[in-house]
């Protein structure tokens, strides 16, 4: 169950970028990461470092720099994802440095909850990318870049039209322990339950893992609101 914040302290979010520097930087990260590094503008793009599962290890926001890249990570999970990348790091003139950062692509929780944005605590239900709905899939994912690694289940549950048994899900209720009681409600045994919340105006928002079958038949209580994130 995640922690609960008050109204009154938005909850600051910790990032650490990894740099990427060297000649084969850009050939190295474009087989490991989701995003097609070919079409990466100014502004920068969401990407995923994946298991060679599918299974998402986490987010990143990817810039160009003077002679690399660098990927902003939240800070729970950069080591994480400092760690899977170094794996594959073969022969190849790259380096993998590591850093804290003051800036990332969101400052509060408040701000990733209120972009239905999925982090840390979504992620630790490791669960591939369609389960956080097409939007995020569409914003991180290049389905024309050729191969990445986590690649293959990806591509395979695009095609046949992206049903996974685990959604995420916008959710409001009086406190975290009724909104839990309603999301572990329908499904199986498995990850679903509240993963990042906030008090706002006496009620708790926030995000959550459901199975499918909630989203098809509601739960009985009226004072719990859950929303499929699309």
């Amino acid at each position: 169950m995640s922690p609960v914040l008050n109204d009154a302290s938005p909850s600051l979010l910790e990032w650490s970028v990894l740099e990427a520097r060297g000649a084969d930087a850009a050939t190295f990260l474009q087989g490991q990461l989701s995003q097609d590094l070919r079409s990466l503008d100014d502004e920068g793009a969401w990407t995923l470092i994946l298991a060679p599962d599918s299974v998402v290890v986490t987010t990143g926001f990817i810039t160009a720099a003077a002679d690399g890249f660098d990927v902003f990570l939240p800070r729970e999970l950069a080591e994480a994802a400092h760690a899977r990348l170094r794996r594959f790091l073969l022969r190849v003139a790259c380096t993998l440095t590591l850093r804290e950062s003051d800036r990332g692509p969101f400052m509060t929780l408040d701000e990733q909850i209120d972009a239905n944005w999925p982090g840390p605590g979504e992620f630790a239900a490791a669960l591939t990318p369609h389960t956080f709905g097409r939007n995020f899939v569409a914003a991180t994912i290049s389905f024309d870049k050729g191969c990445f690694t986590g690649q293959e289940l990806v591509g395979r549950l695009d095609a046949r039209g992206s049903s996974v048994p685990w959604r995420l899900v916008r959710v409001s209720g009086p406190s975290a322990a009724a909104i839990d009681e309603v999301l572990t409600s329908k499904g199986p045994a498995g990850p679903q339950g509240l993963t990042s919340s906030r008090m706002r105006e006496g009620r708790v928002e926030g995000l959550g893992i459901a199975h499918r079958t909630l989203l098809s038949s509601p739960s009985g209580d009226a004072t719990v609101s859950v929303d499929a994130v699309e």
